[in-house]
């Protein structure tokens, strides 16, 4: 009996997924919660990640295997030469997850309209990250020079104790966050900016090495089965995608409960990255011509 748990312990792949504080990763989470990954013949662990243009670097360094990037990193990181590849999708923007994300303001500070962020000092969770290109881009249409206003790095943890000290004027930021900074009387939300937007691009997907995902092309295909029976969870059991998130990302279970998880969606076409390109390409983030199908694993 001991000889054959050896054996089945010894069959199961080791993985490391490397994620940021947020609940875009929950069919990850929920994988791991509810034995999913270990079902499929996986043995995973769920790791923090604080910043999440750290993530690529992370997966380089094989202290990770995948890694949660947002859109706008992986892209970035592959311009730069890493060599990267989307493996599943994670989340992707909808009406709900858009309207979780604002630019919030902290006490003191006036927000009308969007020339009123000019000469502010503005906190994003990772430079040229998800949040920090859409609020550009928006910025961009909206007319305002994004060069008016100083950005500076503040992880989601942090952002409420920034806001307070007056450390920054604005974070860009999502719920639950939002939420928990409203509830302490930190401020208040001055823009809804990916509701104006109005995308369903993806936010987060997971992403491995190349090198990896080709030489555990078995795990990877494991990996995808266990990430779209999550996904179903995730859409729609509230009760137990919120538990796994709150677990991750050590927020209270109330307040995760109060606000919907990202849309999880598992498939990733090498086409959902298009838009991406084009709008990091406007902001000359890339210096590359990106070949789409080179960027999602078959």
């Amino acid at each position: 009996m001991c000889c054959a748990l050896a054996g089945s312990a010894a069959a199961q792949a080791k993985i490391q997924i490397g994620c940021t504080a947020t609940s875009d990763c929950a069919s990850a989470m929920v994988a791991v919660d509810e034995g999913i990954f270990r079902k499929h013949g996986l043995d995973v662990e769920m790791t923090p990640i604080a910043i999440n243009s750290n993530i690529p670097a992370a997966i380089l360094s094989n202290s990770i295997q995948i890694g949660g990037p947002t859109s706008t990193v992986f892209l970035q990181a592959v311009d730069g030469g890493l060599d990267l590849v989307g493996i599943a999708g994670a989340s992707v923007m909808n009406p709900t997850s858009n309207n979780a994300i604002t630019a919030f303001v902290r006490n003191g500070i006036t927000i009308h309209e969007p020339k009123d962020f000019v000469g502010k000092k503005v906190g994003a969770p990772g430079l040229n990250a998800f949040l920090h290109v859409l609020f550009v881009k928006w910025l961009v249409e909206k007319g305002v020079d994004p060069k008016s206003i100083k950005f500076v790095e503040v992880t989601f943890p942090t952002m409420a104790d920034i806001i307070k000290s007056g450390g920054v004027d604005a974070v860009l930021t999502a719920e639950p966050f939002v939420t928990r900074m409203t509830n302490a009387g930190l401020g208040s939300v001055g823009a809804h900016y990916a509701v104006e937007l109005a995308r369903t691009d993806p936010i987060i997907f997971y992403a491995a090495s190349r090198e990896w995902a080709e030489k555990n092309a078995a795990t990877v295909a494991k990996f995808r089965d266990a990430i779209a029976e999550a996904a179903v969870i995730v859409n729609s059991d509230r009760e137990k995608a919120s538990a796994s998130i709150a677990k991750f990302t050590k927020q209270p279970l109330d307040l995760v409960k109060a606000t919907p998880p990202n849309q999880s969606e598992p498939s990733l076409k090498p086409e959902s990255l298009s838009w991406w390109i084009d709008v990091m390409s406007s902001q000359k983030m890339l210096q590359s011509k990106l070949d789409t199908s080179k960027l999602v694993l078959n």
